[in-house]
């Protein structure tokens, strides 16, 4: 399935949204802030998957929780259908936003049968009868690959692929718009990766389900996003459809976590990404461009002025990148951004 995003109206619209965390520094000290989220312009078309990948503390997480409702955002507007989400009443939002966690087993209560887990958000919206709602968890659990016999059954008696089944159907039953999927298949075996994954995208397209898939599994986000966002140290680098990121990845910090994919070459050894130094503090952040620390192709502006989300060249694909080399302004014919 293709998506232009931009003809359609979105139905997830995230402008200039932060998250900023108060974090102790001791008796005598002041305490510092830590932006966990710097500032997301995002919109999500009806439909579509968007993917967001990045290193772990970039982020990715906190912008989930943000968009499910379960966290507050320290500023920035997230819109809905068009409609605030700070407006919406917490039990509609949970109509309509689901999240599916990474870990299903310590999201699922251990002494509820997984039918009753299923039936639960019904119980809690008060829709249907109680023998109605065992009913339809069981035709849940049906549609996403576990039969009847298992309704019964608690999830220490289940894989970890059949309670991710569960988490799955538990967040269908309020027949939401929206699943946000925080890294919902890495605590999973690649077998039952692919056949999570293959669900998720027959569930798309039979329930006209919206996705949010955060991960920083690259190969899994390829394989089922239409765009793919990558974070920073709470910034988006680059934004684009997924075959023109994986193929042309414009920003230097795309180029490197692509780069950093191991292989299954013999011999091949650990890839060199060419970066320099570590990930800095979040703490205490660079001026200017955040990744410019660590840069290879780091230059006079990179140090002093935060990069703007700019369309990238039309020659180059429809996406979007944070670089000063991308911006006209700055960027030189010897330095094109793009590295083969």
């Amino acid at each position: 399935m293709t998506f232009d995003h931009t003809t359609t109206e979105p139905l997830l619209s995230i402008r200039n949204v932060a998250r900023r965390f108060s974090i102790p520094q001791g008796l005598l000290k002041p305490p510092k802030v830590l932006n966990a989220v710097n500032g997301i312009d995002l919109d999500v078309a009806p439909g579509e998957i968007v993917g967001i990948v990045g290193e772990s503390g970039c982020g990715k997480s906190t912008l989930g929780r943000i968009v499910t409702g379960l966290m507050p955002a320290s500023e920035g507007t997230i819109l809905l259908g068009g409609r605030d989400v700070s407006t919406i009443p917490r039990l509609e939002l949970a109509r309509l936003v689901q999240p599916i966690f990474q870990d299903p087993y310590s999201s699922l209560n251990p002494r509820r049968s997984i039918a009753g887990t299923v039936a639960e958000p019904l119980h809690i919206h008060g829709i249907g009868e109680s023998s109605k709602r065992f009913e339809k968890a069981v035709e849940m659990l049906d549609r996403v690959g576990l039969p009847s016999r298992f309704a019964n059954h608690f999830p220490s008696q289940l894989s970890g692929g059949q309670r991710q089944r569960v988490a799955i159907a538990r967040a269908l039953i309020l027949n939401p718009q929206l699943i946000v999927c925080d890294e919902p298949t890495s605590a999973l075996d690649v077998s039952v990766q692919s056949q999570i994954l293959n669900l998720l995208m027959e569930l798309r397209r039979d329930f006209k389900l919206t996705y949010l898939f955060i991960s920083h599994n690259l190969a899994v986000v390829e394989h089922i996003a239409d765009r793919v966002g990558v974070m920073y140290l709470g910034r988006i680098a680059e934004m684009a459809p997924a075959p023109d990121l994986f193929a042309a990845p414009r920003h230097p910090y795309s180029q490197a976590l692509l780069n950093s994919v191991l292989t299954p070459e013999p011999g091949a050894g650990v890839p060199d990404i060419g970066l320099r130094g570590t990930f800095p503090d979040p703490l205490n952040p660079p001026a200017g461009c955040v990744f410019h620390p660590r840069c290879p192709r780091e230059f006079g502006p990179c140090s002093s002025r935060v990069p703007a989300l700019l369309p990238a060249d039309s020659g180059q694909g429809s996406g979007q990148v944070a670089c000063h080399l991308a911006n006209p302004e700055f960027s030189s014919p010897t330095e094109p951004l793009h590295v083969a």
